[in-house]
């Protein structure tokens, strides 16, 4: 059973040593082990070692603890694409910022980012949030027609494709990849954008 983390504050409520932020990380974690929905609030209960009803003292479902966890992920994300918009720049520096600061996302939130990765679309909620993640998708592909259009980036590469296969390889990483201390890659970032986009990138004489 996992001890509750001990925290302080006027944000404590329920059982002593539970905060709304703790109660967040376990209930993510548990998410993510068994999967969203084969995990039942009593299982949530029993993996936090808390009754139910302290539960409802910081969220009101199973389903609002979902909300908020994707929120999360999907937040982030979405920053980082808005972030790297820079008036005059050239579309091809846009997505290597996008590639590089989405990889430290996921390497610094992992756990909010592999929930979302995990969705099956069985919910409005989760459809909702598939929405938002194909969106990203789409910025990424108009990036690389620009890209191309600007002589940065092979044209001989769909653009929808390439945009596909590059968040293939950027979430993968959920797969494998062991956090140190939850903080972002840096190297990876900068390893998997390299590698990304070498192959992309217009073969200049």
């Amino acid at each position: 059973m996992t001890s509750p983390p001990t925290s302080s504050g006027a944000s404590r409520r329920g059982r002593p040593g539970y905060d709304r932020e703790g109660l967040l990380t376990v209930c993510v974690e548990t998410f993510n082990r068994h999967g969203y929905d084969a995990t039942s609030m009593g299982a949530l209960s029993r993996e936090l070692g808390i009754s139910k009803s302290a539960i409802y003292h910081h969220v009101s479902s199973k389903e609002e603890i979902l909300d908020i966890a994707l929120n999360r992920s999907l937040a982030e994300l979405e920053r980082v694409v808005s972030d790297a918009a820079a008036p005059g720049a050239p579309a091809v520096q846009e997505l290597e910022t996008i590639i590089r600061e989405s990889v430290k996302v996921l390497t610094g939130s992992l756990p909010y980012v592999t929930l979302l990765l995990r969705l099956r679309g069985n919910s409005e909620l989760e459809v909702k949030a598939l929405q938002r993640r194909r969106e990203i998708t789409l910025r990424i592909a108009e990036l690389i027609r620009e890209a191309q259009r600007d002589g940065d980036l092979r044209e001989d590469v769909d653009a929808r494709t390439a945009s596909r296969l590059a968040m293939g390889m950027v979430n993968s990483i959920v797969d494998w990849y062991r956090p140190q201390g939850g903080q972002p890659d840096d190297a990876l970032a900068d390893t998997v954008m390299r590698l990304l986009l070498d192959g992309l990138r217009t073969q200049r004489p």
